[in-house]
């Protein structure tokens, strides 16, 4: 991996409240306890994004695993492997397959998505590429989201967009801070070893 580019808070200089929000990163994931642990430079970040996170993520009006799709449809579009090799667990508990993963760059002409999804997955893309927005695509959005539904996930993929962004410049990765749990992570993730496998396979989704 490359030069690490911001260093990890040590879970020593955080207090309290900090470490029991890093203890249920790496517990529950979604955000990996790494990138908190650079957040922690300043506690107006870390708090911003978990509390965020947790308010229009894992909680809020739009169906979680929508919001999910687009999480990583951006991680793809941004090249973000450390985000990208990240699932919800909410997500997978009600029900969300990870070949629902697959195909996310090509939504539109995949059987994979209902239109919904790819009413979803169309905006998260307008918003990461600046495409136009015309009255057939603010129509096919409200033909399926509601508008705080949209509010919300307007919000969200620009919270996330950001972020990920951001963090794929600091050459991070998992199992660096809070090592020994595998929450959250993509299949082939779970160990170091693990990870080094599928990171070097050609079907490795960043390669492709």
């Amino acid at each position: 991996m490359d030069k690490q580019r911001i260093s990890y808070v040590p879970l020593e200089r955080m207090d309290e409240a900090m470490r029991a929000e890093m203890e249920r990163c790496a517990r529950e994931g979604t955000p990996r306890p790494e990138s908190s642990a650079v957040r922690a430079h300043v506690p107006a970040c870390f708090w911003f994004f978990a509390r965020s996170w947790a308010a229009i993520f894992r909680r809020g009006v739009c169906d979680h695993e929508i919001k999910e799709l687009c999480r990583v449809y951006i991680s793809r579009s941004v090249n973000c492997e450390y985000c990208g090799n990240q699932r919800s667990v909410q997500a997978k508990s009600a029900g969300l397959t990870e070949g629902k993963y697959d195909e996310l760059l090509n939504f539109e002409s995949s059987a994979a998505y209902d239109e919904r999804e790819k009413a979803a997955l169309a905006y998260a893309e307008a918003i990461a590429w600046r495409l136009p927005t015309d009255d057939a695509f603010w129509e096919r959005m409200y033909q399926h989201f509601t508008e705080p539904e949209l509010v919300e996930l307007g919000c969200f993929i620009g919270l996330t967009f950001g972020q990920q962004s951001w963090l794929r410049m600091l050459n991070i990765g998992h199992h660096q801070v809070m090592a020994g749990t595998a929450a959250s992570l993509a299949p082939g993730f779970e160990t170091p070893q693990a990870m080094t496998t599928s990171m070097a396979s050609d079907q490795y989704w960043a390669k492709r």
